[in-house]
């Protein structure tokens, strides 16, 4: 799948992309240099990192800057974004996709567990965000943030509690910050992803291979999402189209939330011959 946006559209623009050596982030990076943006790619192993930027600078002919950092560590964010100025300039995307989840029940969870998610989503987020927050305010330069969370940070969702807790900060610190630094020319905005099978995500949140069926099933679409689908949305989002979008949180999941939600969803099983009998039976009770 090719980018949707008109070549050239992030021409002079600098993209920060933390989780950017696989999966969702490495999808979002390969578009945004595709679409002629330079690019920086943040994540704790340099090895990963090195891989994705030689193929994705292959693939486009723009410059891929990859910085060994853990988000959760704030004077590695500190330096990963100084080596940012220092080759590019300020970055004018910015998209905080760095995670951490596992499967457990909650009763199984220890304090670490919590912690570890907790501080890669949320407390990552919130260093990344602010540190160049703070440095764009005072340079008097606009840019776009955006996050990626997930569907279930609004809803809840059991045994991915430290998770669904995070993400749901993450949206809330986005809408604040729309609000806030909307004055500054930066915008923030969060897609909300159902289940896009990533290697990496799906080893700790699937790991026998037999949850993707079911959630197969459950999708109305009939099928998971695909890594170039989300990264489209996201350049689009981060994009000049979209100056006039901020503070929005974007579900982006095959229209699994609202089938889950639908109290009568579920009679979609019922078949041709069964609503005939159904029907039958509903006529004639209104007729008593």
């Amino acid at each position: 799948m090719t980018p949707m946006l008109p070549e050239g559209t992030f021409k002079s623009k600098v993209a920060f992309i933390t989780g950017g050596g696989t999966g969702l982030g490495k999808g979002m990076a390969f578009t945004l240099s595709k679409l002629g943006a330079q690019v920086v790619i943040t994540s704790r192993k340099m090895d990963v990192l090195k891989k994705t930027a030689d193929e994705i600078e292959k693939q486009t002919g723009n410059k891929v800057l990859p910085l060994s950092a853990d988000v959760r560590n704030p004077e590695e964010v500190k330096a990963a974004v100084d080596e940012c100025v220092a080759t590019f300039g300020l970055p004018h995307v910015i998209i905080n996709n760095a995670a951490g989840n596992f499967i457990s029940p909650s009763e199984r969870l220890s304090p670490n567990g919590w912690k570890t998610v907790t501080d890669i989503v949320l407390n990552g987020t919130a260093y990344v965000t602010l540190d160049i927050g703070k440095r764009l305010i005072a340079a008097g330069q606009g840019a776009a943030f955006l996050a990626i969370t997930t569907i279930y940070a609004e809803s809840g969702s059991a045994f991915v509690v430290p998770s669904a807790a995070a993400k749901a900060g993450v949206e809330a610190m986005a809408k604040s910050l729309a609000s806030e630094w909307g004055r500054y020319g930066i915008r923030y905005n969060c897609i909300a992803p159902g289940p896009i099978e990533t290697k990496g995500a799906f080893s700790r949140l699937d790991p026998t291979g037999k949850f993707k069926q079911r959630m197969i099933d459950v999708l109305p679409v009939g099928r998971l999402g695909e890594v170039p689908e989300i990264a489209n949305l996201a350049a689009y989002i981060v994009s000049d189209y979209a100056n006039w979008m901020s503070g929005e949180v974007v579900r982006f999941d095959g229209g699994e939330y609202v089938s889950r939600a639908g109290e009568f969803n579920e009679l979609r099983v019922i078949t041709k011959e069964q609503w005939d009998m159904m029907e039958k039976m509903i006529r004639s009770t209104k007729g008593s």
